[in-house]
């Protein structure tokens, strides 16, 4: 099935910020909640808007889906941090609306289904930013890097106590219902329940270890690989890497940034790079065959006569991998012709000879005498 491209369905452009693409959503929310709209199609459409948040929300699902569009989520999709794709069946809108608005909905089919009548929450997402030199980015690494994590209590097993039993304010369920008042009407939401925090169950002696949380703080020290080409922003996720859950659910992400070094010779444009090559006025103006350095070792750079300064030449293939592919970007020599500060009697004669040349039938020169006569 052709599905509707994801910004469409919120009604915003492709350069919306995240605060536009939160502000659209709950507009549309608003507008298509089963609980308020009953036309034919309504569900589906709440569905629809709810799937095009979810991707363009996370900063890494919308730089996939910019670059390859709804086909990075497909059987398991080609993904950009190399974990894989985005499985749809994912989305919980409770967990979107919960975020947005408060309180938890219930919507029958729509979010994730649960194993247990328990509501298990996510542990919480990690993010850090980690320094890179240029050569590091380029061509990959490992790096080690150290995180203060939840994780969960060894003594209790993540329970938070021992002598366990059935919690008698939610009856085992984790959450309660609660009835409020919006803008729509009366709505039903559920919550987690107070006393067991979403557990359905309690202990009448509470571990000492981690004070009845289920969960501890540790150090923890994870060895990453950096795929070639990362730059400037590049997110990498480590799956199920973060912070435990206080309830036993999954854990949460580790999100890790890129912050590039600049290289003192090379600059980059995303997978291309550029390299200043200075030039004298006679390798410019007879030719000459001048070695440069590439990323990949030295190359001979031909320079034909009558080279301009600032004329660009491309190396093909010589740029940056992209990373988790086979592409590459290219290299562009950018000829800088200098021109001498200090010069001997000699070699002033020299230039001197040389600007008696006739240069008046370029076409350089007669576009700017045409305009002197004006």
């Amino acid at each position: 099935m052709n599905k509707k491209d994801y910004y469409e369905v919120l009604g915003i452009s492709k350069n919306a910020t995240d605060e536009e693409i939160k502000r659209a959503f709950r507009k549309l929310a608003k507008q298509y909640h089963p609980d308020v709209n009953k036309e034919p199609g309504a569900a589906e459409k709440f569905k629809e808007i709810g799937e095009a948040y979810a991707v363009l929300s996370d900063p890494n699902k919308r730089r996939q889906y910019d670059q390859f569009g709804h086909a990075a989520f497909q059987n398991g999709g080609s993904s950009a941090d190399g974990f894989g794709g985005f499985d749809m069946g994912d989305i919980n809108l409770d967990d979107i609306l919960n975020d947005l608005f408060g309180g938890s909905f219930g919507f029958g089919g729509f979010g994730r289904s649960h194993s247990s009548s328990t509501s298990r929450s996510r542990g919480e997402d990690e993010r850090i930013v980690l320094n890179l030199t240029f050569e590091e980015a380029v061509f990959g690494c490992e790096k080690d890097i150290k995180l203060d994590l939840n994780v969960t209590c060894p003594k209790c097993d993540g329970k938070g106590g021992f002598n366990e039993k059935t919690c008698r304010t939610c009856g085992g369920a984790g959450r309660v219902l609660e009835q409020q008042q919006t803008i729509f009407g009366y709505m039903q939401t559920q919550k987690i329940c107070p006393e067991c925090r979403g557990n359905g169950r309690s202990y009448e002696l509470l571990c000492d270890e981690c004070r009845g949380k289920g969960i501890i703080k540790k150090t923890k020290t994870f060895t990453v690989t950096i795929p070639e080409g990362v730059d400037d922003g590049y997110q990498l996720r480590l799956q199920g890497k973060g912070n435990a859950s206080r309830n036993g659910g999954m854990n949460g992400d580790i999100y890790i940034e890129f912050k590039i070094k600049e290289h003192p010779l090379f600059t980059r444009d995303n997978q291309d790079i550029y390299l200043k090559v200075p030039t004298t006025i006679v390798e410019a103006t007879l030719g000459c065959k001048k070695e440069i350095p590439t990323l990949n070792g030295n190359v001979i750079l031909e320079i034909k006569p009558g080279t301009q300064s600032g004329t660009k030449l491309k190396l093909k293939g010589k740029g940056i991998k992209t990373p988790n592919s086979i592409m590459r970007g290219n290299m562009y020599a950018i000829i800088d012709v200098i021109i001498p500060s200090k010069l001997d009697r000699k070699q002033k004669d020299l230039l001197q000879d040389l600007a008696k040349t006739d240069l008046d039938n370029s076409s350089e020169f007669k576009d700017f005498k045409k305009y002197l006569s004006i």
